[in-house]
């Protein structure tokens, strides 16, 4: 279900937008100030925002410029005046839609459906060329060797990455020591071949809650280990 934040300190038109969108199958949360609206965005996720320019403890075109530089998600901004400096005003600061008051909610419902599918498919779009990775709370990203597990960035080293890299690859598929050695360090390396299982148990200290209990790198009892994608 999609969760939208809803800033409008107009009592009766935020109730009944709420009541629409949620009839729509939208999570709508509601706030009446730009205070209690920034509070509510920091400590929350959201897929996408209305707000209202005429706040009453300051403009929503601050708070526009607020969640604009901590996310691109989709906001569309409210108002009573129709004059083109609110507009542009608006778009400049980074919404990504304007509408006038008083407004069609079947048209507000229509135009946030619109604009989350599209900020969706960008997603999805810049996350498959930047080889972005996700399975549960991991989050791999290859471009950058960026490696996170709940929002936390871990410190994994050039080594350890490539092998957790690999793994992902092809998931629920084992590889041996061998055959993971001669991959990431090459068929010429003679080092010991037991860097694998210290490398792996490295990985392992950082990407699972139980690293005695794993659910992400398994080990396959006499024959390697594997990669699997937890639901």
């Amino acid at each position: 279900m999609d969760k939208i934040l809803l800033v409008d300190d107009e009592i009766e038109l935020a109730n009944m937008i709420k009541e629409y969108l949620t009839n729509e199958g939208f999570d709508v949360q509601v706030k009446h100030t730009l205070s209690d609206g920034k509070n509510l965005f920091d400590r929350n996720s959201f897929n996408a925002v209305i707000l209202d320019i005429n706040l009453p403890d300051g403009s929503g075109l601050d708070l526009c410029k607020y969640i604009r530089d901590k996310s691109d998600l989709p906001i569309i901004m409210l108002s009573a005046r129709s004059g083109d400096v609110d507009k542009i005003m608006g778009l400049g600061l980074g919404s990504d839609d304007y509408i006038t008051k008083p407004f069609s909610a079947s048209e507000l419902s229509a135009r946030i459906r619109a604009h989350i599918n599209r900020y969706n498919r960008l997603s999805n779009n810049k996350d498959e060329h930047r080889r972005i990775k996700k399975f549960k709370d991991l989050v791999i990203d290859v471009e950058s060797y960026e490696v996170y597990l709940k929002d936390k960035k871990l410190n994994l080293t050039a080594k350890e990455f490539q092998i957790l890299d690999y793994l992902s690859d092809h998931p629920n598929r084992v590889f041996t020591r061998e055959q993971l050695f001669n991959y990431i360090w090459g068929y010429d390396d003679f080092g010991d071949i037991n860097t694998v299982t210290v490398h792996i148990r490295k990985i392992r200290e950082q990407i699972e809650t139980n690293s005695k209990n794993p659910i992400y790198i398994t080990t396959i009892w006499g024959v390697g280990y594997k990669f699997e994608n937890p639901e």
